[in-house]
């Protein structure tokens, strides 16, 4: 029996399997109730190679083997297979955070920290730049710069960047206001009533007119800055360019200055 190719892709990616895998798996799906030789003629998977996928669909979870004989092999509900994928892939996170959580303690650590310090020291200042794709991945580069800020973090942006990056950002907003960084926000502002009471009190908001601009500066250190209009790229295929030279961002820092000091308060 022919299988749907989009589906069969669609398991392995979702599921995580190999592609004999996520054949015998729909086999089996489909029969209920199947021998080892039948879901290898279903599935199209040889037959020298079934027991050892079905052995392993099952030390997954997402089959069983039925009592009897002759030895055949049913299909759990995809409902409960997606329970116990769940359950075990928030187990290992939690395994896996716990072994983060304490490895700064480790000589492994120390030994990290002295291989970065030795590579920097050899880093001239102006390759101290790096590209970021995606939205996420700007706004990951983002929040670990502010969760480091020790004196001001500067946001430019769209009308609605406003938005997505406070929604993205306001924890590490929030800690940074905490620790006594002032935190500015200037953006073309369509209604400053309808911004988060939140954003408000964290940060202090400027009206900015005229043409429209996308950058982050933080402790006139570090700039982040978008070259694309974020309603002409799709988030999947924005960038934005790090730089990590006090010397260029120090005075990006201060040619802003003057703008923000003419800028109406929103």
């Amino acid at each position: 029996m022919a299988q749907n190719e989009g589906m069969l892709n669609k398991l392995r990616t979702t599921f995580d399997l190999n592609i004999y895998e996520a054949k015998i798996w729909a086999a089996l799906l489909t029969k209920g109730v199947a021998s080892a030789s039948e879901l290898a003629d279903v599935s199209g998977v040889p037959r020298s190679r079934s027991y050892d996928v079905l052995e392993t669909l099952e030390k997954k979870g997402f089959i069983l083997q039925k009592l009897g004989k002759p030895l055949k092999f049913v299909a759990l509900k995809p409902e409960d297979v997606i329970k116990r994928l769940k359950s075990r892939i928030h187990e290992k996170a939690e395994e896996h955070v716990k072994e983060l959580e304490t490895v700064n303690t480790t000589n492994v650590f120390e030994e990290l920290e002295l291989l970065h310090k030795q590579g920097i020291d050899k880093v001239d200042a102006t390759d101290m730049a790096g590209l970021l794709k995606s939205r996420k991945g700007i706004h990951d580069q983002l929040k670990q710069l502010i969760s480091e800020a020790k004196t001001s973090v500067t946001i430019v942006t769209t009308s609605s960047g406003v938005f997505r990056k406070f929604d993205a950002l306001k924890s590490v907003l929030r800690r940074a206001k905490d620790r006594g960084v002032v935190v500015r926000v200037a953006a073309p502002f369509e209604n400053s009533n309808a911004l988060p009471t939140e954003l408000k009190n964290i940060a202090e908001l400027r009206k900015l007119e005229g043409p429209k601009a996308r950058f982050v500066i933080v402790d006139s250190k570090h700039v982040v800055f978008m070259p694309s209009d974020d309603k002409e790229v799709h988030e999947a295929y924005d960038s934005a360019v790090w730089v990590n030279t006090p010397f260029f961002a120090s005075a990006f820092s201060q040619m802003f200055e003057a703008t923000w000091q003419k800028l109406e308060r929103a």
